[in-house]
């Protein structure tokens, strides 16, 4: 079958949220117990505390100033007023040095805001982790599916950064890359703060070959085994799923069709860039849809996860030269998908 080209002729919120180690550890986290916080077990109205602090920079505003209380709650909708008022009540928000701010505390542009995440019934994700590989400088870990990389909606401790962070004991462990929360597979950490921006570099700078398998089902056989994939992904709505249009290439993806059982065929996938979505964005475009995705190609109603359905997505495997040692590395995933 011949190799086929498509190409597609042709891009902030006012704060700035990150995740953070909390800023005096030592001092004001011990005074509500978030130092204690444990992993969820049984889900039965209970709530997770992130063991970690995030961080929100107030940003430029018009005088007068609102109060800490009033940008908390704009700038953070999903969360109650209600709420924000009983976690600065309960000095559950500090400032740079570790101390809890009060309601009447001033507004200060530039001020960076420590708080911890909370969410009411945590979901537990019923598979573990295995860590590959482990230096000085970075840890390789196997993700399964369901678990996010890191904290977000829902999640706060169930999260493969968090569990890693109490496993290993390492508060600074960050993710150099990220994967959907529906696929398994490999996913990179930098130990080492100041070796950080040099691996950061070869994820940034396209250096880090990534090779994913998929199992996607078609109506009709595929006319070719091969395609090069060239377009522009931006975010649609609603903000989690993305869309393909017009403009210049943002996306760049090679796909191999390695073999085909009744409708179904399984798929080799080397994407050049990392937008998020991307691979299953670009076999949905070819009109091969990876089983149990509920995004793509039509976003499906949402539901509790089928843990007997994962997302047929995989990371299997990564390959570098390591810019510390000068050596290359390869790691590949120990899970496989079914066909």
């Amino acid at each position: 079958m011949p190799d086929l080209h498509l190409h597609s002729p042709g891009h902030h919120k006012r704060f700035r949220v990150t995740n953070n180690s909390c800023p005096d550890p030592g001092s004001s986290a011990r005074t509500f117990g978030l130092a204690a916080a444990r992993q969820p077990v049984a889900v039965t109205s209970c709530m997770s505390i992130s063991k970690t602090s995030s961080v929100v920079t107030l940003p430029e505003a018009e005088k007068p100033y609102p109060s800490i209380l009033d940008f908390f709650t704009q700038a953070f909708p999903g969360i109650s007023r209600e709420t924000w008022a009983r976690r600065i009540t309960e000095g559950k928000v500090l400032d740079d040095n570790g101390s809890p701010i009060a309601a009447n505390t001033e507004y200060v542009p530039a001020k960076r805001l420590f708080y911890f995440r909370e969410v009411e019934n945590e979901p537990v994700i019923p598979f573990a982790e295995t860590i590959l590989f482990q230096n000085a400088e970075i840890l390789v870990a196997d993700k399964p599916h369901f678990l996010p990389v890191i904290p977000g909606g829902r999640f706060v401790n169930e999260c493969l950064l968090n569990r890693l962070r109490a496993r290993t004991g390492i508060a600074d462990l960050t993710p150099l890359h990220r994967i959907d929360r529906e696929t398994a597979g490999i996913v990179v950490f930098s130990v080492n703060r100041k070796t950080r921006g040099l691996y950061h570099a070869l994820f940034m700078q396209g250096k880090v070959a990534k090779t994913y398998l998929a199992l996607a089902e078609f109506l009709l056989p595929p006319q070719a085994s091969r395609w090069v994939i060239e377009n522009r992904i931006v975010r649609a709505e609603p903000r989690f799923k993305m869309k393909i249009v017009p403009g210049i290439v943002n996306a760049r993806s090679t796909i191999q069709l390695l073999d085909t059982r009744e409708n179904r065929g399984l798929f080799q996938l080397s994407p050049v860039t990392g937008k998020t979505h991307q691979l299953r964005l670009h076999l949905s475009t070819l009109g091969f849809r990876i089983l149990n995705d509920r995004v793509y190609p039509e976003l499906l109603a949402q539901r509790e996860d089928d843990f007997s359905n994962p997302l047929q997505l995989l990371a299997k495997q990564v390959r570098f030269q390591d810019p510390v040692t000068g050596r290359g590395m390869e790691f590949t995933s120990g899970r496989e998908l079914h066909f």
